[in-house]
């Protein structure tokens, strides 16, 4: 499969066709400088999920919505688990027309007592001690689901983990599956209402868990050859000077990009990300954290373009996609 090179700072990722030794074209690409002809941009959708984690869809099922949608660069990023990627490896290097496939990751992990996401790209998924930290992190999780059920029995919600976990089958349990409960038996009307009302930040069913320190996740990612991404930086509740303060322990820390768009947003939005990427010297990453159909605002590929002067992270993917 083609390699992915990036070539200096004001790159753009382009799609050429090359010829096989079967005389077959197959789809490529590279990066090329501002001073190269522009021939195509290529979609990239570098933050997803799938019902590995607390997506809707099967890691196949995600596969060929990104295909349907356009998608050519992509990275399954499921909380705290590549089983989803590891499903779909071999089958994004032999399926007709799918999208090009990294390794991804989403890391929960605890930032000045705060929840952040760092999410890992184009590691080595057969990383022994990446794998036994995922390990960690699971086992983390199911305690977490275990204490949002008891939490909720104090409501009266009883039968909470029981329902959660067979929803979930065998896929991750997590707070939707607990926002779906309370959704079918009748105590909220939506799903939203559920987040609002009983599981989301500082609600009756928040669980803190002693995650890990963030350094200690991007250290996790860059030991397994990857890329450390700050999700969503405008997702948590912090102001300016604090969201600085965090991208600089970021930077620190050995992270190396954040995500200039995540879903789809103004563009005063991107615009500020893109200069704190700039002022920090982060890469820029895209992704649009789709986890269901019927969002439109977190459609896979959806996302609209990086401005020009953005380093697209993808400029560092130097080993071959799906290994």
């Amino acid at each position: 499969m083609p390699v992915l090179v990036g070539i200096g700072k004001s790159c753009h990722i382009m799609r050429y066709y090359r010829t096989t030794a079967a005389g077959k074209k197959k789809k490529s690409w590279e990066l090329y400088n501002e001073q190269r002809v522009w021939v195509a941009s290529v979609i990239v959708d570098l933050h997803n999920h799938s019902s590995a984690s607390d997506g809707e869809l099967s890691p196949e099922d995600l596969l060929q919505r990104a295909q349907n949608e356009g998608v050519e660069l992509m990275a399954l990023t499921d909380h705290d688990t590549i089983d989803g990627y590891l499903a779909l490896r071999e089958l994004a290097k032999t399926a007709n027309d799918s999208p090009q496939l990294i390794s991804g990751v989403e890391l929960s992990c605890v930032w000045s007592k705060m929840l952040i996401h760092v999410v890992g790209l184009n590691f080595d998924a057969d990383n022994e001690p990446l794998r036994s930290a995922l390990v960690g992190q699971q086992q983390a999780r199911r305690v977490r689901a275990q204490l949002i059920a008891d939490k909720l029995e104090k409501y009266g919600f009883t039968g909470a983990y029981d329902y959660a976990s067979n929803l979930a089958g065998e896929s991750q349990i997590g707070r939707p599956h607990f926002a779906q409960f309370l959704v079918d038996k009748g105590y909220v009307n939506s799903l939203n209402q559920a987040f609002k009302k009983y599981l989301g930040a500082g609600k009756p069913g928040d669980v803190k868990l002693t995650w890990p320190q963030m350094a200690t996740a991007i250290d996790w990612i860059q030991r397994a050859g990857g890329v450390a991404v700050l999700a969503h930086p405008l997702h948590y509740k912090m102001t300016a000077t604090k969201l600085r303060t965090l991208l600089a322990d970021f930077k620190a820390g050995g992270g190396q990009a954040i995500e200039v768009i995540c879903g789809q947003q103004n563009k005063e939005r991107t615009q500020y990300l893109s200069q704190l990427a700039a002022q920090f010297e982060l890469m820029s990453s895209v992704g649009s954290d789709f986890h269901r159909p019927g969002s439109p605002w977190s459609e896979l590929g959806k996302t609209g373009p990086l401005p020009r002067d953005c380093v697209p992270v993808w400029s560092q993917f130097t080993v071959n996609a799906a290994s």
